[in-house]
């Protein structure tokens, strides 16, 4: 039991040191390629020096367990150094180390960390171009003085390297290695080698001098794709092409972004939208699982691995866990895919806020016109209590009971439809504009008012939005009269292809503070809400419809419900 125990801490301790395991590894590998093919310490060397890569390599997880191909992969490579070792192998081996070192150094923030990482790569090309490949094809290149230098420069720099700080490596960042970046660095480090032996074959000179005109041709060969990528007279450049290995990453970005607009365009609902691009996230062949949190709950997709990468966009929340090790270019692309999510996301928290404000809104113009409704209801029911306390007036009572009474319980039940349904207005329910002008005048009758008409016999007109609009003025005309007495009201209807009513007094005119936003917002009124107006106004331009003060002087302020001129 405490082996058991004391290995994994071990393990802990040595990977929390990478620093150290490279170094170790890296002396391991010198003492091989100093002994030389031939030497069978070499080949024990060289085990040593893989056992000690395995515990730095940034490929797997140190905590990961090994499966069936790894072992066997692993297997076949100490087979292969205890049977087949050769300069080949150890020049491929270098080459392929440079390379996995050079991906990694572009995720490090850390500056002693980039400098150690690059004194790891200095070492690993100076003993793979003057060490393994002079081996090879130049055996001349291994003089006295350069063996001095790999007897001296090469170890010191080994040496060197454990004064450096030891600085800690952000957490995951052990495991990002852009594939594309280690893919170029191992094809440039080939291409060095080759061409200097090509360089040296066809010029028929030496080594060292071969190797320094290869250096200079491709120092110039990167030095042109750099202005390449991204020159200053017109052109596009390389990088607009490169931009399709960032943004097509295991599936074409335009297909994706087209089914998340289509999922954003049929969900109305925001949980149901992140519920589908979260389902379109993890269809992505890369992706093992999602997960993510907003306002409105929680959910998971597909598997759940160790150190997801967690991405906030908005109010969401989202954890992708990828079946390989992400990349920096691959984190850039999942950080544009989450960016994408999240700002439909939040598209549709507005759009439902919007939807909410609108009903409220509904709901609120509803309860003002029902107001303004029941008051003019009651101000009937005043008038009919009225008339039947004044004595001797039986008949006439009763009569006028009968023309009141069905348009008042009418009018009630289309009161109670708007409770019923606020925002649906009732506008479609048109009456004739004879027999709806007789119940206005029966409404009002004993109020004061004169009341006239000229119009065809079969025009139609809509009756709740006539009556609502009519209330209004009619009852702000005989308030108005309560302060300036004995002023005239006149109503009058003309009708020619649509209907227009009109409704003057003889008192002062409206302020001009008041008339000119009395039907664009709420005025404060001392006899009411300040609102009724407003409400009425507004429902006539939806159906089509305005209501405008046409004349406004002292003796003649008239208020007009017409037809909206056309756009």
């Amino acid at each position: 039991m405490a082996n058991g125990i004391a290995l994994p801490s071990l393990l802990k301790f040595l990977a929390l040191r990478r620093q150290w395991l490279m170094i170790f590894m890296l002396m391991l590998l010198h003492l091989a390629l100093a002994l030389g093919v031939d030497n069978p310490w070499s080949r024990g060397f060289l085990i040593s020096h893989l056992g000690v890569f395995l515990l730095w390599q940034p490929l797997w997880r140190g905590e990961d367990q090994l499966t069936s191909g790894g072992v066997v992969l692993i297997g076949v490579a100490a087979l292969t150094v205890l049977f087949w070792l050769n300069w080949w192998m150890l020049v491929f081996w270098l080459a392929g180390l440079f390379a996995l070192l050079g991906g990694k150094i572009f995720s490090f923030r850390a500056k002693w960390l980039r400098l150690f990482n690059l004194a790891g790569m200095t070492y690993l090309l100076a003993a793979l171009l003057l060490l393994a490949v002079p081996h090879l094809f130049a055996p001349e290149a291994l003089s006295a003085p350069n063996r001095a230098i790999l007897a001296y420069f090469l170890p010191v720099l080994l040496v060197g390297m454990l004064t450096f700080p030891v600085e800690h490596e952000p957490p995951g960042s052990e495991q990002i290695v852009d594939f594309f970046y280690v893919l170029v660095l191992f094809m440039l480090t080939v291409l060095l080698v080759l061409g200097s032996f090509m360089v040296m074959t066809l010029r028929h000179q030496g080594y060292l001098l071969s190797l320094l005109q290869t250096i200079f041709l491709l120092a110039a060969l990167l030095l042109a794709l750099g202005w390449l990528w991204n020159p200053r007279f017109g052109f596009a450049g390389l990088q607009q092409v490169f931009s399709r290995y960032l943004l097509n990453i295991g599936t074409p970005f335009e297909q994706w972004v087209s089914k998340v607009a289509d999922t954003a365009e049929r969900e109305r609902d925001a949980v149901g939208f992140v519920n589908k691009a979260a389902r379109h996230l993890a269809d992505l062949p890369w992706v093992e699982g999602v997960k993510w949190e907003s306002a409105e709950g929680v959910g998971l997709l597909g598997n759940q691995r160790m150190r997801p990468i967690r991405l906030r966009a908005g109010q969401l929340n989202l954890e992708l866990s990828t079946r390989h090790s992400a990349g920096p270019a691959m984190v850039l692309h999942i950080h544009l895919l989450a960016q994408i999510i999240g700002r439909f996301y939040e598209a549709k928290r507005r759009e439902q806020t919007l939807r909410q404000i609108t009903r409220l809104q509904a709901i609120y113009e509803t309860g003002a016109r029902l107001t303004h409704d029941v008051k003019n209801l009651l101000q009937s029911l005043y008038a009919l209590a009225s008339a039947a306390q004044q004595p001797g007036q039986d008949e006439k009572f009763q009569e006028l009971l009968r023309r009141q009474l069905p348009q008042l319980t009418q009018r009630l039940e289309l009161t109670l439809g708007k409770l019923q349904a606020p925002g649906a207005e009732q506008s479609g329910n048109f009456m004739g504009a004879a027999a709806w002008w007789e119940g206005v005048k029966g409404r009002y009758e004993g109020r004061r008012i004169s009341f006239s008409a000229a119009f065809p016999a079969q025009v139609a007109v809509p009756a709740p939005l006539f009556d609502c609009v009519l209330d209004n003025l009619l009852d702000n005309g005989l308030k108005k009269r309560l302060v300036e007495h004995d002023i005239a009201i006149n109503a009058a209807l003309e009708a020619g292809e649509r209907v227009t009513v009109r409704v003057w007094d003889t008192g002062s005119a409206v302020p001009e503070a008041v008339a000119a936003r009395i039907f664009a917002t709420t005025i404060r009124s001392e006899t009411g809400l300040g609102i009724g107006l407003y409400q009425a106004a507004q429902w006539a331009r939806q159906q089509g419809y305005s209501v405008s003060l046409i004349c406004n002087r002292p003796g003649e302020v008239c208020f007009e419900l017409a037809p909206a001129p056309p756009a």
